[in-house]
């Protein structure tokens, strides 16, 4: 990565950061800690050089680690489209402790917060490559419990530190190469819904199937998804509701698109949004045909 190519990504990420209205996320298939924070909510940036901020419900903080690389994309459904920027590292360059048992870290020393630097990891053991799935505990009593338990794979059948960890809801802190992402919101109930803001979530069914990313997100191969940001969307708010279609943040994305994402598939939205017509059945690849499906909900989207 030259200096140029730093400098730029790292401009990218600490505009985003500004930006109330973009989400952030860190993790794996099916396993992730999302961060995000309200246009009021009070935030404090960081002063240790990380780029990223805190919240009373959450953090996030990244570092320009060697050979990161962004890959912006969308994806096109039948009643709309999704847009992301991913983080991305070689597959070579991204792994973490791929512990696949809960095991005892030791104090937080890199915690955004310092008063939570005393704070004790565990790592879940999710047998994750490119993450480390942790929680962060300072309740004498939780902690016990799940020294008791560690050495044990966590969804191994009767381990009680499942029962533990949603009774107490202790600190969520993914951590990647690039960065990490606290969680300090509470672990909703089985079958509840999540914090609107930072939250997690662990699904087992999806943990087994050992992907690194969503079959629908065109990831260069080699590389490997360790987190993302999702800018602020032309036509959904935060929560996923349809708002009045706002060019600026369309023409916004476009640029990350044309900076970060692939040539062909940015060159597919733009001939759609001038007026041309690919044919989705020949274009080549599910790649292509998604990006031609995004850009004609785009000009949809776009009509008076």
């Amino acid at each position: 990565m030259t200096g140029q190519a730093e400098r730029s990504i790292a401009a990218m990420l600490r505009a985003q950061a500004a930006d109330p209205d973009c989400a952030w996320s860190l993790g794996s298939y099916g396993a992730v800690a999302a961060f995000r924070r309200t246009l009021d909510e009070p935030a404090w940036p960081l002063d240790d050089g990380r780029i990223g901020l805190a919240t009373n419900r959450g953090a996030l903080a990244l570092t320009l680690f060697p050979g990161l690389r962004p890959v912006a994309y969308e994806t096109g459904f039948i009643d709309g489209w999704s847009q992301a920027v991913a983080l991305c590292l070689p597959a070579a360059a991204c792994a973490m402790g791929r512990r696949a048992v809960l095991t005892e870290l030791g104090p937080d020393t890199a915690a955004v917060r310092l008063r939570d630097c005393d704070g004790v990891l565990f790592d879940l053991g999710l047998g994750l490559d490119a993450i480390d799935a942790c929680v962060r505990v300072t309740d004498p009593n939780l902690i016990a419990r799940l020294r008791s338990a560690s050495g044990r794979p966590l969804f191994a059948p009767g381990n009680p530190a499942v029962h533990a960890l949603l009774a107490e809801s202790p600190h969520r802190v993914f951590i990647g190469r690039p960065g990490r992402i606290e969680v300090y919101t509470a672990i909703p109930a089985p079958g509840g819904s999540a914090d609107p803001g930072p939250h997690s979530h662990i699904l087992p069914k999806l943990l087994r199937l050992r992907r690194t990313h969503a079959a629908t997100a065109p990831i260069p191969q080699g590389w490997v998804p360790v987190a993302a940001l999702h800018p602020a969307h032309p036509g959904k708010d935060a929560t996923g509701r349809p708002v009045p279609f706002d060019a600026a943040r369309h023409a916004a994305f476009g640029r990350l698109l044309d900076a970060w994402g692939d040539p062909v598939l940015a060159a597919l939205r733009r001939a759609v949004l001038s007026g041309e017509e690919p044919d989705a059945i020949l274009a080549d690849g599910r790649f292509a045909r998604s990006a031609i499906r995004a850009a004609r909900a785009q000009r949809a989207a776009m009509r008076p």
